[in-house]
């Protein structure tokens, strides 16, 4: 018989790329999207759960402005404004009866589930942390109480770091940690292998455009812009650009390439990384950056920010820099110049890469990884 699972996440290339990997010969899929909109593009056999957000009441106003800013109060009354997705994951769980249920991320697909999950103990419950899930939001006290009530009712973990996994036995998880395993699989190396270009023959450098609560992007182009003598070499190229790094860009005249933040597709940015030098992200908190094995898989020599020793788990000291302090624009630089100044064997850390690739981002190797997974929950 086959095993009916139900994911919950919202719409993510992230999520897509994890349930494109799991088997739909033994296994019934379905896919709950926790925000309730559009589909994704998923698998035919995947049946999508979407558009379940009907309105109890007219719409009231002050109500996004409730959301926004005191979002406790909103969530108190938001059962008696709209249907909620505690409300539809009771209706799904009663028509589909899912052997198990599997929710990505905690603050928007975990927190509202994990009622219903306490009156359905039964099913086994697999949550796969997102970057910032943990590491950040456990630093305030409204989110800890609600990360670990839904710790202790999870049974299995499953992350892309170890870091997370310490991190969630120290907030009271006494369930099962599986695998570490990469947030969406990982590549198929084969066939993106005539994408990368040889060292000798990149001369851009990459740098991702993220600059709010968590990233630190106009770190990065300071640090840059001060070593017009190195950079005036190569093309700078800042992609996923927020509005804040545009205008920063166009208001210094910097001569950098700028791209949106929804300008390129996933395989325009492995492109973008299979002709890049290097690739710098800084950011205060994330898990393993997605941006990043994307770097390592593409042969591009990774800067990386290290928030809480999760990229030192992928970054030693022969196949990429660790940004230990996401601020000092000084340390940025100087790692710059590390990189481009002779100090670091180019050509040593793009083999490195290579083989850390095969071990462990290879998604026909991580493909069977996930499959094991569903394989190994038990089902009462």
């Amino acid at each position: 018989m086959k095993k009916r699972i139900l994911f919950i996440s919202m719409n993510s290339i992230h999520a897509q790329r994890w349930i494109e990997n799991v088997d739909l010969i033994h296994n019934d899929l379905y896919w709950l999207n926790s925000t309730s909109t559009i589909k994704m593009d998923l698998p035919i056999g995947v049946t999508q759960i979407t558009e379940w957000k009907k309105r109890k009441i007219k719409y009231i106003t002050g109500e996004y402005f409730l959301r926004k800013k005191i979002p406790w109060l909103y969530n108190s009354i938001e059962p008696l404004l709209q249907v909620t997705l505690a409300e539809k994951l009771e209706i799904v769980i009663k028509e589909i009866q899912p052997d198990v249920i599997h929710s990505f991320e905690m603050q928007s697909c975990s927190y509202p589930i994990v009622a219903v999950l306490n009156k359905h103990k039964s099913i086994p419950w697999i949550y796969s942390c997102w970057g910032n899930d943990l590491f950040y939001f456990k630093n305030f006290k409204s989110h800890k109480s609600k990360i670990k009530e839904v710790l202790q009712r999870v049974n299995f973990l499953q992350t892309d770091c170890n870091r997370d996994i310490a991190i969630a036995k120290a907030l009271g998880f006494q369930g099962t940690s599986l695998e570490v395993i990469p947030g969406g699989g990982g590549f198929h190396l084969d066939a993106i292998q005539s994408m990368k270009f040889p060292i000798n023959q990149r001369k851009i450098i990459l740098v991702k455009g993220y600059e709010n609560k968590f990233g630190r992007a106009l770190n990065v182009l300071k640090a840059l812009s001060e070593l017009k003598e190195i950079t005036n070499n190569y093309e700078v190229v800042v992609f996923a650009c927020h509005p804040i790094v545009v205008d920063y860009v166009k208001n210094n005249a910097l001569p950098f390439t700028i791209l949106s933040k929804v300008a390129l597709s996933h395989q325009e940015v492995l492109e973008l990384m299979g002709k890049s030098l290097l690739y710098i992200g800084n950011s205060i908190s994330d898990g393993i950056p997605n941006t990043l094995l994307e770097a390592v898989v593409m042969g591009a020599f990774p800067i990386q920010s290290n928030p809480g020793g999760a990229t030192s788990e992928v970054i030693e000291a022969d196949n990429g820099l660790l940004i230990e302090n996401p601020d000092s624009v000084l340390e940025i630089k100087a790692l710059i110049l590390k990189a481009l100044t002779g100090a670091i064997d180019l050509d040593k850390a793009f083999i490195f890469n290579e083989k850390l690739a095969k071990t462990k981002f290879d998604l026909d190797s991580n493909k069977q990884k996930i499959n094991k997974i569903y394989s190994q929950v038990n089902v009462k």
